[in-house]
């Protein structure tokens, strides 16, 4: 068996940026799922691309697949024969096998003798494998849209140009999409359009580097980024490299020139972020930043081109951004003209979601429940309404309309030139924060107070109507305002009651379909976010379900116990423990006894229920200031010293004594001992 390089490469008319890493991680996969299925052995294999191409790379690849041995099961060796003759079903399977009768071979399984059949089968050969293996890969592909070209019915994402299978120094024969497999492939469409003969599989990269094309996706990056930190360096600037906005850039050239140009400094009157998304949204270009962190006039653009004269270039993306900031500039002091409070109105006319009103009337939902919150976390309830009822105002702006990504970024700049108080200007920018898991938390009292009003009305209002997410379909992204609540009550300390504030904001809404329950379920589903929360925080499944069968509903202390319960967890005692309270947890759950009864010491007869008894009472002194302070771990450290004598206890005590009157105390300590577990979680739940 020999071993070759294999390259396949898919040439195609410009593919959009967005899709061209996916595209080529998929066809990488196809192929290498495509030859595990075939049991074909073979290398590294590496994916290229770029907006011209998708290819793939195998370093070694077997020129055949490995025989095999074909074993094939007949009928049972009591159906085969009667009276010494074969039987039609043995007739019939020696057939199918291409056999006779007597070249069938005795199987023995541990359910009796069968009849079989075994035989060789020799692997094919990679150029019979391969053709079918890519054909299916390609037409596999998550196309975002699919096109048709000229007069044929092949489809595809763009049209198709030429397609090189080489195996070693041989091409493939195969075809797909209309086009016949070969070794010509193609340089940069300007600097090397002519076709390039590939000799070998492994000549690939070099051969079109040396026609202006990096195929290599993470070098093409590279490239990229160390163009701009050079340009930037030459202005004595800071450039800031987005990754979204690389990776784009990078999926736009083959053969990447970075060049610096500038605009008019009057531009910069207007707020940066309206510059930065016009640079970034329509002409994919990275701004640059001054010693002091503000925008300078300068922006870095990446040609696909090395120009012999690159001012000419330079000029001409300076006059394409120059009405882009115009219209940025237009928008900003045409929005000025009206201040936010008087968009309100406007909003009225805006549907959030038909079941539920317009943005009006959420704002409206809104502004109750952050004003309730506020004056539950000593911050001013005049600013939270005010910040509530202008929270959606920036959204039918010029400048917002245009950018969406302003959305609050705007309204906080209008909202300060309106003279609101920073507080309220400030909240406007923060009632989208966290956008993400990791992402920063409202500074301010006002902005803690609107992000989680905003998030409570949108989920019960959503969970209302029905409209719960299922599987992958979260259009209103329930999971993230979620999340978003948890975080923001966790990190900034809130001691808040989500049932409780969950049921002001359900209080809001007027004639829910699904109000029965409605607060009960929406708790459930935010209350499961922790268990995503908790891995992310490197905290066992079990320590999330320990405080789960607890009915917690203040996320800040849920997230105590939750850490408590991870840190008890990796004590010694922490094992014998929580399977004790499972064994007492299975015992109390069958018993009929009053749970009311208190230890009767008078009752206790054995030496290690007294001391049992003893040590619950001293831990119990110790641990419930404790338990009021909510100093979880220390509680959990404190009732670890019961393990020796709750081990003990269960070693030499009959619980189910035949005197009822001492039954029914040993069940009434047992009682005490969870209930006393029970005040942080039920560690139980870490067996599992």
């Amino acid at each position: 068996m020999a071993f070759h390089p294999l390259l396949v490469e898919l040439g195609v008319e410009e593919l959009p940026p967005a899709a061209i890493d996916r595209l080529s991680d998929a066809l990488a996969d196809g192929i290498r799922q495509g030859l595990n299925d075939a049991e074909v052995r073979f290398g590294e294999v590496t994916a290229y691309a770029s907006p011209r191409r998708l290819a793939v790379h195998i370093s070694e690849l077997a020129d055949k697949q490995p025989d095999r041995e074909i074993e094939r099961r007949g009928p049972a060796l009591a159906a085969a024969f009667k009276d010494g003759q074969p039987t039609k079903a043995a007739e019939g399977f020696a057939r199918s096998c291409g056999v006779d009768v007597g070249d069938l071979i005795h199987l023995e399984t541990d359910k009796g003798t069968w009849l079989g059949y075994r035989e060789q089968q020799q692997g094919d050969a990679i150029e019979q494998l391969l053709p079918a293996i890519v054909d299916k890969a390609i037409a596999a592909l998550p196309v975002p849209k699919n096109m048709r070209w000229g007069a044929l019915r092949t489809e595809f994402s763009r049209p198709v140009h030429w397609l090189v299978m080489l195996y070693g120094e041989r091409v493939i024969e195969a075809e797909t999409l209309g086009l016949s497999a070969d070794r010509l492939t193609y340089g940069h469409r300007f600097h090397a359009p002519a076709a390039i003969s590939l000799a070998h599989a492994d000549d690939y990269l070099d051969a079109l580097e040396n026609a202006y094309v990096l195929a290599d996706r993470q070098r093409r990056r590279e490239r990229i980024r160390e163009q701009v930190l050079a340009e930037a360096e030459v202005q004595d600037a800071q450039a800031v490299i987005d990754d979204a906005l690389l990776t784009e850039v990078s999926g736009l050239v083959e053969w990447p020139v970075a060049l610096t140009g500038s605009f008019d400094e009057r531009f910069l009157e207007v707020p940066p972020e309206c510059l930065i998304s016009s640079m970034k949204a329509n002409q994919k270009y990275f701004h640059l930043l001054d010693e002091h962190g503000k925008l300078k006039p300068l922006f870095i653009t990446i040609a696909n081109i090395e120009s012999h004269e690159p001012e000419r270039v330079i000029d001409g993306n300076e006059k394409v951004i120059r009405p882009r900031l115009a219209d940025a500039a237009f928008f900003y002091d045409v929005d000025r003209k009206t201040p936010l409070a008087e968009r309100q109105a406007g909003l009225d006319s805006v549907v959030f979601q038909q079941q539920l009103g317009s943005l009006a009337d959420k704002a409206r939902r809104s502004a109750v429940v952050a004003r309730a919150i506020a004056e539950r976390i000593g911050g001013n309830s005049d600013h939270a309404e005010r910040a509530a009822l202008l929270a959606k105002c920036d959204l039918v702006t010029e400048m917002v309309l245009e950018f969406p990504e302003l959305q609050g970024i705007m309204g906080c700049y209008y909202a300060r030139q309106d003279g609101e108080p920073e507080e309220v200007a400030q909240a406007l920018y923060e009632q989208y924060l966290p956008r993400f898991a990791t992402d920063a938390i409202p500074q301010t009292r006002t902005g803690l107070a609107l992000a989680l009003a905003d998030r409570l009305d949108t989920l019960t209002g959503i969970f209302g109507i029905g409209q719960r997410p299922t599987g992958a379909k979260d259009p209103f992204a329930l999971r993230r305002a979620a999340i978003g609540v948890l975080n923001i009550m966790v990190k900034a300390e809130l001691d808040l009651d989500l049932r409780e504030l969950l049921n002001l904001a359900a209080e809001q809404h007027q004639q829910l379909p699904k109000a029965e329950g409605l607060v009960d379920e929406v708790l459930d589903y935010m209350l499961e976010r922790f268990r995503a929360w908790a891995q992310d925080e490197g905290i066992a499944v079990g320590s999330y379900l320990a405080v789960r069968a607890r009915p917690v509903t203040k996320p800040l202390d849920f997230a105590r116990r939750m850490r408590a319960v991870h840190g008890f967890a990796a004590r010694d005692e922490a094992a014998a423990l929580a399977a004790a309270n499972k064994r007492v947890s299975n015992i109390l759950s069958k018993q009929t006894h009053d749970r009311n009864i208190s230890v009767n010491a008078e009752l206790l007869q054995e030496n290690a229920e007294i001391a049992l008894h003893r040590a619950l009472a001293a831990r119990r002194e110790e641990v419930v200031p404790l338990f009021q302070a909510a100093d979880y771990s220390a509680a959990l450290d404190c009732l670890a010293a019961l393990r020796e004598p709750v081990d003990t206890f269960f070693d030499q005590v009959m619980v189910m004594a035949e005197e009822p009157a001492v039954r029914d105390n040993r069940l009434a300590l047992l009682a005490e001992l969870q209930a006393l577990f029970l005040e942080v979680a039920d560690i139980a739940e870490l067996q599992q």
